[in-house]
């Protein structure tokens, strides 16, 4: 097996690993975050709030995972965009670690807020509105516009190049556009679970499992490589 086959399966994997270390992070944390007595709930699931943290991390390392990666076969066809891809990615990974940070402060808050013998609700909650804001805006920088921004030339490279084929290229760039679309929807207070943000959202996170299975399976073009070598 080469180079470019082992890190077609790698880069595969990766994405699907982030995917669903995404989705177990949004099913173990949101119904807590969104409780509005979220300070005593976070403090009574402590295992589960480190456990949602992991899996934050989890998604931020394998975003980086999945540019280095995939570096030496994108460096082959265009140097820049492969530094830039790497250099995004690791944009998007940043806002995770920040929202690690605030999500587990946050528990210490919690704590802190359930020991006390009279809880002084006035000092608690507006730091704790604090650190869940930090959280939201770290994530939709880091999972929706700084990763969109990073997926435009990417799919631009593959379209290009014609690594993969021509259709998942086409596909992952207009789910790009529709997906920074939604970013930009949030970030004016639309809500990320709203019908019309799902909707924008859907096509991107279906076309990077579509990209993920074909790399697993079908991996690059073989007749590119090839040609490129020559």
């Amino acid at each position: 097996m080469n180079l470019e086959r082992k890190a077609a399966i790698i880069v595969g994997v990766l994405f699907i690993i982030s995917t669903v270390a995404g989705i177990l992070t949004v099913v173990l944390l949101e119904h807590l975050l969104k409780d509005p007595d979220y300070l005593t709930k976070v403090a009574a699931n402590e295992t589960q709030v480190i456990i949602g943290a992991i899996f934050d991390l989890i998604c931020a390392g394998a975003f980086v995972g999945i540019a280095i990666i995939i570096f030496p076969v994108l460096k082959k066809h265009n140097e820049n965009i492969a530094i830039g891809y790497v250099v995004g990615r690791s944009f998007e990974a940043v806002p995770f670690v920040i929202g690690v940070t605030s999500l587990l402060s946050l528990l210490i808050l919690s704590q802190e807020y359930v020991q006390a013998e009279v809880p002084d609700v006035s000092s608690f909650l507006p730091l704790g509105s604090l650190l869940l804001t930090v959280r939201d805006w770290s994530n939709m920088l880091g999972a929706r516009l700084f990763c969109g921004i990073a997926a435009l030339p990417f799919y631009y490279l593959l379209y290009q190049t014609k690594l993969v084929p021509r259709f998942i290229s086409i596909w992952g760039l207009i789910g790009t556009i529709l997906y920074l679309s939604a970013a930009m929807l949030i970030m004016f207070g639309l809500s990320p679970v709203a019908m019309i943000s799902v909707l924008l959202t859907l096509p991107f996170a279906l076309n990077e499992m579509a990209l993920a299975v074909w790399l697993i399976v079908k991996g690059f073009n073989s007749d590119v490589i090839v040609s490129r070598s020559a």
